[in-house]
């Protein structure tokens, strides 16, 4: 993470693909091409995790910290590995465009998955064995509970009969046995997903792109995590948080944000060295070139709520032993590539361990031009070197959307104020790209929203709602020459290649 460069916020999920939804296939490589043609230096993505309908198929609320998403597997590279045949992939259906419509999805990749693993089945596989020996310390966990939860019904782990529950060691010897056909298949989907991302790591490397994962800081109740790691968190005796996250009213939501995750028990954490934190990061510098870990205060100090309350409203703040723990990890990782998202009201205590540890921290700029615009942090006269800039996150509504929707006239005069000359709606996004651009900022990320000038209806995310999001896709023709020749320019005007 040294010198000027800039990038783009994509994920998977919204590539082009003729499958319904994103994957590892033939568009990730074309979009690593288009990042390479503009000289662009940077890929983030959202994370990489399982997602389930019943939380609206969102990549911050997974059954796992340290699985993959097998609905980001390409069937077309599938075929070309062997698993599957051309023939087995048709008839696709009518997926609609620009859209993820992910109970279609799963229904048309789930039939897939099982032709290709009965024909998996029947072979022995060296580079298989080798990589769930590898992971075993999260894979062999992972696909049990994913086994079980198939076995018993879709009810959260907290509600499993008690012997499977609490992991008494007879019993779950007894439903490895008898399960043990479900639990390879969720191995081989595991190890397909990454094979096909080691692969495209590979070819970033050679294009000279950097992926930023993302790791969201708290992990779902109903997660492989939880179950297995009990002690690592607030719990009552019959294992159900006593405890959740969110944070305070903030500029999304009057109430704050109720997340519902449970709360790390830090002592515990603190007692058994940080052991799961420690194997959580080294497992995503595998998969990773630079790490953004989401709500980073959270790690300084968080924001907890009673599990009975209603709205986020009645926490409190609990400081955690954040430099015992960041010292842990700068011994074990001693250069550690991470973006701190510190959005929000950050204290004191939070940018003290961004600036001694060395970590980059977030800007946005569409932030910037309010009524304090001159002493804004994120106003590009005020930034230091060693931060993001973005013109926004998925979480915000992109430029255009932002347009329309939430700026004020008085915010509008100091936007072209700040310029220096009136712009055009159609121009701005040009405008807001190249102010990040110049400036000071080492680095610099885009939504891809935003270099194509989209509005709301391409908006990723809206905090605090639980349905509709996630499902924006990119379509192939929306990168144009003229787009790949005025980024291209830009980057280089501006001295980011």
């Amino acid at each position: 993470m040294h010198g000027r460069r800039s990038g783009i916020l994509l994920h998977i999920t919204s590539l082009p693909s003729a499958y319904g939804v994103g994957d590892l296939g033939p568009s990730a490589y074309q979009f690593v091409d288009f990042l390479s043609e503009t000289k662009q230096n940077y890929w983030q993505i959202l994370p990489l995790n399982p997602t389930d309908s019943y939380v609206d198929n969102s990549p911050y609320h997974s059954i796992s910290a340290f699985a993959f998403n097998p609905l980001l597997i390409s069937p077309q590279q599938m075929v070309e590995d062997g698993f599957l045949r051309k023939a087995d992939l048709e008839p696709i259906p009518v997926f609609p465009k620009g859209t993820v419509d992910y109970a279609k999805v799963i229904d048309f990749k789930t039939k897939l998955f099982e032709n290709a693993y009965s024909r998996f089945a029947k072979s022995k596989k060296f580079a298989f064995e080798e990589f769930c020996s590898e992971n075993s310390q999260w894979l062999d966990d992972y696909t049990l509970f994913v086994a079980l939860r198939n076995h018993i019904g879709k009810k959260n782990w907290g509600e499993w009969p008690l012997e499977i529950r609490t992991r008494q060691k007879q019993k779950l010897d007894s439903m490895r046995k008898e399960l043990a056909d479900a639990i390879n298949k969720e191995k081989f989907l595991q190890y397909v997903f990454y094979t096909q991302w080691k692969a495209l790591k590979k070819y970033c490397k050679e294009k000279g792109i950097h992926i930023v994962g993302d790791i969201p800081i708290y992990v779902t109740y109903d997660s492989a995590d939880i179950w297995t790691n009990r002690h690592l968190f607030k719990l009552d005796e019959n294992d159900k948080p006593l405890y959740v996250a969110g944070v305070p009213p903030d500029y999304f939501s009057e109430t704050g944000q109720l997340w519902g995750n449970p709360v790390y028990n830090w002592e515990m954490l603190q007692r058994t060295n940080y052991d799961w934190w420690l194997k959580r990061i080294d497992h995503n510098l595998h998969l990773f070139d630079v790490i953004r870990i989401d709500h980073f205060r959270g790690l300084v100090g968080y924001w907890e709520v009673p599990a009975h309350e209603e709205t986020a409203m009645h926490g409190r703040w609990i400081e955690t032993p954040a430099e015992d723990f960041f010292d842990r990890l700068a011994r074990k990782f001693p250069c550690l590539p991470i973006i701190a998202e510190d959005l929000g009201v950050i204290t004191a205590d939070v940018r003290e361990i961004i600036s001694k540890f060395g970590f980059y921290n977030m800007k946005i700029l569409m932030f910037a031009f309010g009524e304090d615009m001159p002493q804004h942090d994120y106003i590009p006269h005020n930034l230091n070197r060693r931060c993001v800039l973005y013109t926004g996150t998925h979480d915000n509504n992109p430029i255009k959307g932002w347009l329309e929707e939430e700026v004020s006239e008085s915010d509008r005069k100091r936007l072209f104020s700040y310029f220096g000359r009136k712009v055009s709606d159609d121009e701005l996004h040009w405008e807001l790209i190249r102010l990040a651009m110049r400036s000071v900022a080492n680095i610099v990320i885009f939504p891809v929203q935003d270099l194509l000038g989209l509005g709301k209806k391409a908006r990723m995310n809206r905090p605090g709602t639980q349905e509709g999001n996630w499902r924006w896709r990119l379509q192939p023709d929306q990168i144009t020459p003229s787009l790949k020749e005025t980024l291209l320019a830009m980057s280089e005007i501006y001295g980011r290649t």
